[in-house]
């Protein structure tokens, strides 16, 4: 029975944290984009993250968020979530399901402790922003 079922797996969409100025904080701020680098439409776009991990040699975790989308259409990026910098110390967990052509997939992007930083920066495409990437 396992055998006859096909997961899909997800291609050209990946979750990029990007530093950006806000005007509510008077600072940089870091913010969750979702990537949508592939050519199809994604609709009943949901993400829930979390973040988790040890300080000071206790066990931390934050309370679960909750984001949807209608629909993200190709080649373009949705803004998710802003991430306090606290929380950078821990790994940051986003699980991303979405539906294309009716069918159903999801993936597990993590930003592990300590990576979202500057010494891990690339271009981000379609925002031609320099950001941390998960794929």
């Amino acid at each position: 029975m396992r055998k006859d079922i096909t997961i899909p797996e997800v291609e050209n969409i990946f979750l990029a944290a990007v530093q950006e100025w806000s005007d509510d904080f008077m600072s940089n701020m870091w913010y969750i984009y979702l990537v949508n680098d592939s050519d199809f439409l994604m609709d009943n776009v949901m993400i829930v993250s979390k973040a988790f991990g040890t300080l000071n040699g206790e066990m931390k975790k934050t309370s679960l968020l909750r984001h949807a989308f209608v629909e993200v259409p190709a080649v373009s990026v949705a803004k998710v979530e802003m991430i306090e910098e606290s929380v950078l110390a821990l790994n940051n967990e986003f699980m991303l399901t979405f539906f294309i052509d009716n069918k159903l997939y999801d993936k597990k992007y993590i930003f592990k402790a300590g990576s979202i930083a500057e010494a891990n920066f690339e271009e981000v495409p379609i925002l031609f922003k320099d950001g941390v990437i998960v794929r």
